[in-house]
């Protein structure tokens, strides 16, 4: 089977496609034959040693993929061969094949592709973790998600619709927000000019939003400290921006507000039954037609390095998936 390896930290150029021995289910274990592979931000990371998770190399990026279930190992008994599936396995997602364990796999809807179920899981569970467990959001309560055009940000501002939420969504240009609109929000700020703040105070009667949703972090999460409601919780999801930083305790006080984490993997491993009912009801959402996700770009596998740079320019809009075969 064909992998994209891993063997020095750096940019996408070092990674390479290479023919690797086909993949053996152990104990508890299943291999599925992957159609479409999702490309995340911490990916990015990971290929260059910066991410908080570091596997021995040389090793195979990428965390959720869609596809078929090719064989099972013992004691595996959650699904059988052929069954469509998305999966979670953490690393190893970028080849043709790759292990999961029973707790890591999904079986998805008929009317689900392979693309879509490969780019599904990670960012909705992550937006709805942030939003009911963490924010508590209630309807008609204000929502600005920053970053508004990637991955996460796509789907909160979706979730942020169907929980009843008045949403601001913001990006850095007019482009990324056009694309954006296709999901309703109420308003949308470009803060591409540096002024966050004012533009959110306006749209807010000058009270601030009551949750703000942040992948992004830097200069943003400063000026986000600024303009949040009284009682208001400010989502730290991410920091695309590469500069992590600094919450101002004096602000917290004045605002009565909250600065809260959103960390997906330490909640599925704490949490793991409010993470499967997470799942569950976003499942049912996509079954209902309440859920819209889009697959905006996707590459063959030989184009991996195109893939990853999408991340590292910062032209990401809606999900990046690469194809390792046809459906």
């Amino acid at each position: 089977m064909k992998s994209v390896l891993c063997k020095s930290y750096g940019p996408p150029e070092n990674l390479v496609l290479e023919e690797v021995p086909d993949l053996t289910p152990g104990e508890n274990e299943a291999v599925v034959e992957v159609y479409a592979a999702s490309l995340n931000f911490p990916d990015g990371l990971q290929i260059q040693g910066k991410y908080q998770f570091q596997p021995p190399m040389p090793f195979t990026p990428g965390s959720e993929v869609g596809g078929v279930i090719k064989e099972v190992g013992p004691g595996f008994d959650h699904y059988k061969v052929g069954d469509r599936v998305m999966a979670i396995p953490g690393i190893g997602g970028l080849a043709e094949q790759v292990i999961v364990k029973p707790e890591s796999v999904r079986r998805i809807p008929d009317n689900m592709d392979f693309k879509t179920a490969a780019g599904f899981a990670m960012v909705y569970t992550t937006s709805y973790h942030a939003l009911k467990q963490r924010a508590n959001l209630q309807p008609g309560e204000s929502l600005l998600v920053l970053g508004a055009s990637g991955g996460v940000g796509l789907s909160a501002v979706e979730l942020g619709k169907v929980m009843g939420a008045r949403v601001i969504a913001a990006a850095s240009t007019d482009e990324k927000l056009d694309f954006v609109r296709q999901y309703h929000p109420d308003a949308t700020i470009n803060y591409g000019d540096g002024e966050l703040k004012e533009k959110v105070k306006a749209l807010t009667n000058d009270r601030g939003a009551d949750v703000i949703y942040d992948p992004v972090g830097g200069d943003l999460f400063d000026q986000s400290c600024r303009c949040i409601n009284w009682n208001g919780r400010l989502l730290v999801i991410g920091f695309t921006s590469g500069r992590i930083p600094e919450y101002k305790a004096n602000l917290a006080l004045l605002k009565g507000s909250s600065m809260v984490g959103v960390f997906l993997g330490r909640f599925r491993k704490e949490e793991p039954e409010a993470y499967e009912q997470n799942l569950n009801e976003l499942l049912e959402m996509y079954a209902a037609g309440k859920l819209n996700p889009i697959v905006t770009q996707s590459f063959p596998k030989e184009e991996y390095v195109k893939a990853f740079n999408i991340f590292t320019q910062r032209q990401a809009k809606g999900k990046v998936t690469l194809e390792f075969k046809s459906e």
